[in-house]
């Protein structure tokens, strides 16, 4: 990964993002309540209950339902009754997405409450994915970056030339590349793109441009306009320990790594054995997924849910769904030598939850994650 800084080593010229307001663990911000069920959600109201109710069963048909489609695609002996079961689920999905954008509906247009009263519930619903009709406001939302004084600077940031400009012409390019968004040269989607990686470059001139930066910005131009876009930016950037991951020295980015293989040597010995033994160190398969949080490993839809689960919770998601790939193909890894899994890492790893993103963050909860180990990693 290349940096531009700016010319000038002063850090943030805005006082809206200063050097100083990134924190190495995750802030307050950011919360580490344990998951709920519905049985133990606090003030909730009768409706909210069974909204949440239905929420559940809207997984389950989505688990029937996939299954139900596999079973017709590989025989067709019943395919009668295959087709009703799916007809009869997808015709319930409808209802409950329905119920689902109701929820969500509620949730941003009393925040606040939700926030303050009801966190234990809001995290499980982050976990099961926030609607994508939805996202752009929540993710302004938990961040809290929907009243910030630097979005007054944006449109002169704009008028503005910075050094980094050709790094972030030539990057750009290869920014999501095959999104209808971003595909061509005079895409709008490389234009706002340019215009948020250009002004960040401009208010943060110690770390000024990044690559793998991009494709951050890029999820959330996706989601709203390029002045909410660069609001949470700085607000990932301050918060969020990435603007420490993006620094020049790329010192956090080594501590990541370090951090991540204590939990590999830890939970699981002979694979941390196995990839000593072929020099296949962990920076090598891991660095992308802290630089971009898994947006350059899985498609879209599956690298959304992880960025749900970071906005709410930090990095420590990142580490969690790390280990979890690694569990999850440890039998396989075991047998391949540097290139083989150089390879499996490339090609089979990233489509491995394509149709059951809830099964990867379900199963990243079974990872034994130790925040009180981890801080401990990052004084020694």
């Amino acid at each position: 990964m290349k940096n531009c800084p700016a010319q000038s080593p002063s850090a943030m010229a805005s006082p809206a993002v200063s050097p100083d307001s990134s924190s190495h663990d995750a802030p307050s911000s950011l919360h580490s309540a344990p998951a709920c069920s519905p049985s133990d959600s606090e003030n909730l109201s009768p409706d909210e209950m069974e909204l949440l109710a239905k929420l559940e069963e809207q997984n389950r048909l989505l688990e029937a339902d996939s299954k139900s489609m596999r079973s017709m695609n590989g025989s067709r002996r019943n395919s009668g009754s295959s087709l009703v079961s799916s007809s009869s689920a997808s015709s319930n999905l409808s209802h409950m997405e329905e119920d689902t954008w109701i929820l969500w509906g509620r949730i941003a247009n009393e925040w606040e409450e939700w926030r303050k009263k009801k966190e234990k519930l809001l995290k499980e619903l982050i976990r099961k994915g926030i609607p994508h009709h939805f996202r752009g406001i929540v993710w302004q939302l938990l961040c809290n970056a929907t009243d910030m004084p630097v979005k007054n600077q944006y449109s002169e940031l704009l008028k503005m030339s910075s050094p980094c400009e050709k790094l972030i012409r030539r990057d750009i390019a290869r920014t999501y590349p095959e999104h209808e968004f971003f595909k061509g040269q005079d895409s709008l989607g490389q234009e706002v793109l340019f215009n948020v990686m250009k002004a960040y470059s401009l208010v943060d001139r110690e770390v000024g441009y990044c690559q793998g930066s991009a494709f951050i910005v890029g999820l959330l131009l996706m989601q709203m306009p390029e002045e909410e876009a660069f609001c949470v930016f700085v607000r990932l950037m301050q918060e969020y320990r990435l603007r420490e991951l993006f620094k020049p020295s790329m010192a956090e980015l080594g501590l990541c790594i370090y951090q991540f293989e204590y939990m590999l040597q830890e939970q699981l010995p002979d694979l941390n054995v196995h990839f000593r033994s072929q020099s296949f160190h962990t920076s090598m398969y891991a660095s992308s997924w802290f630089l971009t949080l898994f947006l350059t490993t899985f498609p879209l839809p599956v690298a959304a849910r992880v960025f749900d689960v970071f906005m709410y919770e930090g990095l420590e998601i990142v580490f969690r769904v790390g280990l979890t790939l690694l569990q999850f193909n440890q039998s396989e890894l075991m047998q391949l030598d540097m290139e083989g899994m150089s390879q499996y890492f490339q090609k089979v790893i990233p489509h491995q939850f394509d149709s059951c993103p809830d099964k990867l963050i379900l199963k990243a909860y079974q990872v034994k994650y130790n925040p009180k180990k981890m801080k401990r990693k990052k004084k020694k």
